[in-house]
C-alpha cells in the first residue's frame, strides 16, 4: 500500500523539473511513511512512497525487470499463484507487486485481467516514452491523471498534482460541486478540480509521448444474466468464496485488525477471519456520546466474545469531532461529504498505533442487496417503485442561490449504461457499484485510513465473492423487507450471535445532534466562507444552522460545513488552523 505519482512529457517538451517530483513525494508521504523511491529516464518520471506490508526488507519500488519499471499502490492477493505460473522467472524480491511486472512483460496489457487484488499500477517501458496505467475493477485504490500542454501527469491523489505545480488551482468544476452538494459524492471521470480526471475502475490507459493512445476496461462483476440456483448450493458456494477471499486478505508481514460494527457485513468478515487465523482477531468499534444515537457497541461486543476477538471501543464525543474535523476534511482532496468519514478517520488514527492493515466489510450492501432503496427499485412504478437518488440534499430547502439544474446527470448516465440482466434489482446494484461504491465508500476508506499510514482491505469486494453473489436470483438477495438474505442465512449457521434476521439498524453518525448543539456558533462562521458565499445567501445559511432540527436540514447543514472546510483547504490552499471554530474564523 503506497502512493504513486509521475509524469511523461513529449520529446519536444522542456526537461522535467525535479522540484515537481519532490513536491509529489512530499504530498504523498502520508500514504507511504516507510520510505520513498523514484526513477527518471529521459522525460518520464516515477515516484513511489511506501507503506511496507509484504517483503518489508526487499519490497522497495520502483521495481525493475528487463526493459520495464513498475510502481504500484495496493495488494496483489494472488501473488503466490502468479509466481507459480511464471516458473521461468527469477524473482528479485518477495513483493506481491513484482509478478505483475513480469506478467506485463510476457502478455502486455492483457495481463491486467489476471490480477486479483486492489491496485493502481504504472509501468514504464524504459528507453521509450510509453507508459501504462491500470486501476483495479472495483476502484478500491485511487488513480488520477492530468493531461498537460506538454504531456501527462498521474498520482494517487489530486493534491500531489496540484502541489507539484503541474496543474494550476482554478477553482472548482460546477457540475461536480453540484453533485457533491446534492449527492455527497461526485460521479464519472472528471473530478471537482478542472484539469484532473480519474482513471476509472478497471481501466487501463496506454500513453505514448505524453498523450493517451487508448483506454480499455475490465468489469468487477461476472458476465451474464441472473442465474438459477437453489439455496443450499448457493450457501456452499458462498462459504467457499468467503473463506478463499478472507484468507488471501489476511496475508501480511505486519499486524492486521478489523473494523467491527454490529452489522451483517463486518460480522461475516470477523467470523471468517476467526476461521482462517491462528491468532485472536484484533477488532475496533466506534461509539458516540449522543443519547439515542445508533449504538453498535453491545452487538459488536457480543460478536467479539463469540469469536474470541481482542476488542476495543473508541468513544467519540462532540469535542473530539470539532477538534479534528478540519484535519479529517483535509484528508479528502477528492471530496466525499459522507459523515461516516469521521469515525473512519478516528478509528484509523487509533488503530495505527498497533497495526498497518485493517479489514472492513465495505461492499456487502452493494453485492448482496442490503439497502432499502433496492427494494423500491425492484417494484414497477405502478406498484410504488422508484428510481434511486431522485431527491437531492438541498431540494426544496431554499438555501442555495440557484437550484442545481444538472446534478443528477452523472447518475442518469450510468443507469442508461447498465446492461440488461433480467432484474431491476441487479441493475440498481450495478449502478451503485459503478458510482456510489468507488466515489463514496471506497474513497472514504482509502483517504480515512491512508491519512494515518494504514492500509484498508475489503474482502467482500473480491472476484470470487462477486461471482458467488451478484447474479443470485432476487429471492436469495431480498425477501419481503429483508435484504442480504443469503448472507444472513450463512451467518445464521456460522455466527448465530449476530442475530442476522434482526432488523437492519444502519450506521448513523450523530452529526445532526452535534450541529444542532453548536448551530449558533457555526452559523455565521460557515456563512462567511468564500466557497459558501458563492453558492448560498449568508442569511439562508445562518437560518439553516440555527434551525437545523429536522433530518434533512441537519444533513444539508453538515454538507455545507464539510464544503466550507474543504474549499478552504483544497481551493484556497489554506491549512487547518486549529479546531473547526478556529479554522473557520481564521
Amino acid at each position: 500500500m503506497c502512493g504513486i505519482a509521475g509524469f511523461v512529457f513529449a520529446a519536444d517538451a522542456p526537461r522535467p523539473d525535479s522540484a515537481a517530483l519532490a513536491a509529489m513525494t512530499q504530498a504523498l508521504a502520508h500514504r507511504g511513511p516507510d520510505g520513498d523511491g523514484h526513477a527518471m529516464v529521459g522525460r518520464v518520471a516515477l515516484v513511489h512512497t511506501r507503506l511496507a506490508i509484504i517483503d518489508i526488507a526487499g519490497g522497495d519500488q520502483p521495481i525493475f525487470a528487463g526493459p520495464a519499471a513498475l510502481i504500484a499502490n495496493g495488494e496483489i492477493y494472488n501473488d503466490l499463484a502468479l509466481r507459480a505460473a511464471l516458473p521461468e522467472v527469477r524473482f528479485a524480491t518477495g513483493s506481491d507487486c513484482e509478478p505483475p511486472l513480469h506478467l506485463w512483460l510476457r502478455d502486455g496489457a492483457a495481463s491486467i485481467a489476471q490480477l486479483r487484488g486492489m491496485y493502481a499500477i504504472a509501468i514504464h517501458e524504459r528507453g521509450t516514452s510509453n507508459l501504462t496505467l491500470s486501476r483495479d475493477p472495483f476502484g478500491i485504490k485511487p488513480l488520477y491523471i492530468a493531461e498537460l500542454e506538454h504531456g501527462l501527469a498521474f498520482a494517487s491523489e489530486p493534491r500531489a498534482l496540484l502541489e507539484s505545480g503541474l496543474v494550476a488551482r482554478r477553482g472548482v468544476r460546477e457540475q461536480a460541486r453540484d453533485e457533491l452538494l446534492q449527492l455527497q459524492f461526485t460521479t464519472g471521470r472528471e473530478t471537482i478540480f478542472p484539469g484532473i480526471s480519474r482513471v476509472l475502475p478497471g481501466e487501463t490507459i496506454r500513453i505514448a509521448g505524453g498523450r493517451v493512445l487508448d483506454r480499455t476496461r475490465i468489469s468487477a462483476l461476472p458476465e451474464g444474466r441472473v442465474e438459477s440456483i437453489a439455496e443450499p448450493a448457493a450457501l456452499a458456494r458462498l462459504d467457499a468464496a468467503l473463506e478463499d477471499s478472507v484468507a488471501l486478505h489476511c496475508r501480511s508481514d505486519v499486524p492486521y485488525a478489523m473494523f467491527l460494527s454490529g452489522g451483517i457485513d463486518s460480522a461475516t468478515v470477523l467470523r471468517m477471519m476467526q476461521r482462517v487465523s491462528d491468532q485472536p482477531v484484533r477488532a475496533f468499534t466506534a461509539a458516540f456520546d449522543v443519547r439515542g444515537a445508533a449504538d453498535e457497541t453491545a452487538r459488536a461486543e457480543v460478536l467479539a466474545r463469540a469469536c474470541g476477538a481482542r476488542h476495543e471501543v473508541l468513544r467519540i464525543d462532540e469535542a473530539m469531532v470539532w477538534r479534528h474535523l478540519p484535519e479529517i476534511v483535509a484528508a479528502f482532496d477528492d471530496p466525499v461529504a459522507d459523515y461516516a468519514a469521521i469515525p473512519t478517520w478516528l478509528l484509523a488514527r487509533r488503530a495505527s498505533r498497533e497495526v498497518k492493515v485493517i479489514l472492513s466489510g465495505e461492499g456487502g450492501d452493494e453485492l448482496f442487496a442490503g439497502y432499502g432503496r433496492y427494494r423500491h427499485a425492484m417494484r414497477s412504478w405502478w406498484r410504488g417503485g422508484r428510481g434511486m437518488r431522485r431527491q437531492g440534499t438541498f431540494d426544496g430547502l431554499g438555501v442555495l442561490r440557484q437550484p442545481p439544474p444538472h446534478w443528477r446527470d452523472g447518475i442518469a448516465a450510468i443507469e442508461l449504461r447498465v446492461p440488461a440482466r433480467g432484474s431491476r434489482l441487479a441493475a440498481a446494484q450495478e449502478s451503485d457499484i459503478a458510482e456510489w461504491l468507488p466515489h463514496d465508500l471506497l474513497l472514504k476508506l482509502d483517504r480515512g485510513l491512508m491519512a494515518h499510514g494504514v492500509e484498508g482491505r475489503t474482502p467482500l469486494l473480491d472476484p470470487a465473492v462477486a461471482a458467488a453473489s451478484f447474479l443470485l436470483p432476487d429471492d436469495l438477495k431480498v425477501r419481503g423487507r429483508m435484504g442480504k438474505w443469503l448472507l444472513r442465512r450463512w451467518l445464521q449457521t456460522q455466527l448465530p450471535q449476530a442475530q442476522p434476521f434482526a432488523p437492519k439498524q444502519g450506521f448513523t453518525v450523530p452529526v445532526g445532534a452535534w450541529i444542532a448543539g453548536s448551530g449558533e456558533r457555526l452559523a455565521a462562521l460557515v456563512a462567511r466562507q468564500p466557497g459558501i458565499a458563492e453558492i448560498a445567501a449568508p442569511e439562508a445559511v445562518q437560518r439553516l444552522f440555527r434551525h437545523a432540527t429536522g433530518r434533512r436540514e441537519q444533513h444539508a447543514a453538515w454538507t455545507l460545513l464539510f464544503y466550507a472546510l474543504w474549499h478552504r483547504t483544497h481551493v484556497l490552499d489554506l491549512p487547518p488552523a486549529g479546531d473547526v471554530f478556529e479554522t473557520l474564523a481564521a
